[in-house]
């Protein structure tokens, strides 16, 4: 049985019961990042476990392992942060044992694209995520007009690093554009700033560095 186990985005009192009981319950736990996932274990003071790595690197050399081993025991999918299969390589995983018959039971639990889409006063009724932003400036002005065309919120991720980068582009074509960018969320120095792409260029180039990481939220309404 495979167990979808999502993990805090960074203040550790969000990991609910459930998915304690659960990594403390299961044989091994499949993560991305084992390192990461070994440290959250013994922040939370939880039993040691074993830890299968599978990311894009390894992912075909060690499918078809997992999925003998989730046929006659139970393991959790984790990822560094949020809810495992969100832009990162765990979907495949899930994918492939529904394909086998495993049963898969997700639990709920934090997510950066809805808990930042929550706390943006952006209109919540229809939304688009699309992982991380494009990295070229047509692939990226493409994305907003599809969400633009169905009037919906667009979420995406980004890098601190190219942050600036990004909303230079959507200020050149879409000025008008109502902008949330959420960062750090349940951390000590989490943060929104909302405005037009204009308005927040001016902010963060103010600021001497810009880290953690980064939730863009973009309405049209």
């Amino acid at each position: 049985m495979l167990y979808i186990v999502p993990t805090p985005l960074g203040n550790l009192e969000d990991m609910t019961a459930r998915a304690k009981n659960q990594l403390s319950a299961c044989d091994f736990i499949i993560a991305e990042n084992p390192p990461q996932t070994h440290k959250l274990l013994q922040l939370l003071g939880l039993p040691k476990k074993e830890v299968k790595q599978f990311a894009d690197h390894n992912e075909q050399k060690v499918l078809g392992q997992l999925l003998e081993r989730i046929k006659t025991e139970s393991a959790c999918l984790v990822s560094d942060a949020g809810t495992p299969g969100i832009s990162d390589p765990g979907f495949r995983l899930v994918r492939a044992a529904r394909k086998e018959n495993i049963e898969v039971v997700s639990l709920p639990g934090a997510s950066a694209s809805i808990t930042a889409l929550a706390g943006s006063g952006l209109p919540t009724d229809k939304f688009l995520f699309v992982g991380f932003f494009p990295k070229t400036e047509p692939k990226l002005i493409r994305t907003i007009e599809e969400a633009k065309q169905i009037s919906a919120t667009l979420i995406a991720y980004e890098s601190p690093q190219r942050l600036l980068k990004t909303l230079r582009y959507i200020a050149t074509t879409f000025p008008e554009a109502n902008i949330a960018v959420a960062r750090e969320l349940t951390k000590m120095h989490e943060e929104y700033q909302i405005g037009s792409a204009n308005e927040l260029i001016e902010i963060f180039t103010a600021k001497p560095t810009i880290k953690g990481e980064v939730t863009i939220l973009l309405s049209f309404k």
